[in-house]
């Protein structure tokens, strides 16, 4: 048995997961801010499975950011206070268990190919929309993590009309086609500028849902988010040609947001003279992940699994 933690900005998830990959026991606080009494948080939740069960093996868990082969975090996506942290040796010396770290997309990938709708395949991406877009890669049946840790941050990537001055990030997957830092920051601010005292929403779904009602901004909005979206996706199929890309996150289980986002593609590949005629040959399809919300508890406790099988 493994106790599995997902570190999210705003929440940490956790539970057991078996050799099965079946998750049990799980729960979830929100994520202090604070070094200290986020470490302290951690071990307090590892600590208390331990004082339960007597056959926990390790612990695996998948955080955001740049996360390094020995646990150092370069970078911890929102959560400051974390860059800079060993976190691997920082949770074996508060628990005595043997631990991994790993990318949150990254997890998310793998746990695709050990349950989910990645066990047919051997080279393919996961793309994790949420906050901003995650990305991973695995090749040959192996995550591909670059030199640096830093494989896979998809949504780093430019895709057109910079700003004349300034961040040129603006022009980013992370700004254009995430769902909080696109989507949504997207339609407030157009909202903003034809209703000063509309009240904004963070939440996709109501976005989508003013779509289907041709809501004239929502329409607009969606519109140019499914075709960013599918700029960046094309992109990385004709650079990986990779069997599949699996869309993750919460966003991935609208159907209405998979349909649009193909339509989307179909148009531009369409368009796309080189690509209509490498398709006949095969191309990569686009299909939502499997597990939603345990994805990264499964993924992160795989490695573990994983070595215990070579014993």
């Amino acid at each position: 048995m493994y106790v599995g933690i997902d570190i999210g900005g705003t929440q940490i998830k956790y539970g057991l997961v078996d050799e099965t990959a079946q998750v049990f026991e799980k729960g979830a606080v929100d994520t202090p801010k604070e070094k200290e009494a986020f470490l302290t948080q951690v071990a307090t939740i590892i600590q208390t499975y331990q004082d339960q069960h007597t056959d926990i093996e390790g612990v695996g868990i998948s955080a955001p950011g740049v996360i390094q082969k020995d646990g150092m975090m370069t970078t911890a996506g929102a959560i400051r206070s974390l860059y800079g942290t060993n976190l691997k040796e920082e949770i074996e010396a508060r628990t005595g268990l043997s631990a991994v770290i790993e990318n949150d997309a990254n997890a998310a990938a793998i746990a695709e190919k050990w349950v989910g709708n990645a066990r047919d395949f051997d080279t393919y991406l996961c793309i994790v929309l949420g906050t901003g877009v995650g990305g991973g890669i695995v090749i040959n049946g192996e995550v591909f993590r670059g030199a640096r840790g830093m494989a896979g941050e998809f949504g780093w990537a430019i895709i057109n009309e910079l700003p004349e001055e300034g961040n040129v990030e603006f022009a980013s997957l992370n700004l254009r086609s995430a769902v909080i830092g696109g989507l949504c920051r997207l339609y407030n601010e157009a909202l903003k500028e034809t209703q000063p005292e509309a009240t904004p929403t963070w939440d996709a779904r109501e976005i989508f849902q003013r779509y289907s009602e041709n809501d004239p901004i929502a329409h607009k909005v969606v519109t140019r988010f499914y075709q960013d979206l599918a700029i960046g996706l094309m992109n990385l199929i004709s650079q990986f040609d990779p069997e599949a890309i699996l869309i993750g996150g919460g966003i991935s289980a609208n159907e209405q947001f998979i349909e649009g986002l193909q339509e989307a593609m179909n148009t531009l590949e369409s368009r796309h003279g080189s690509i209509t005629f490498i398709k006949q040959y095969g191309w990569a399809p686009i299909l939502p992940t499997k597990l939603k919300n345990d994805a990264g508890i499964i993924g992160a406790v795989y490695p573990l699994y994983k070595k215990s099988q070579k014993l």
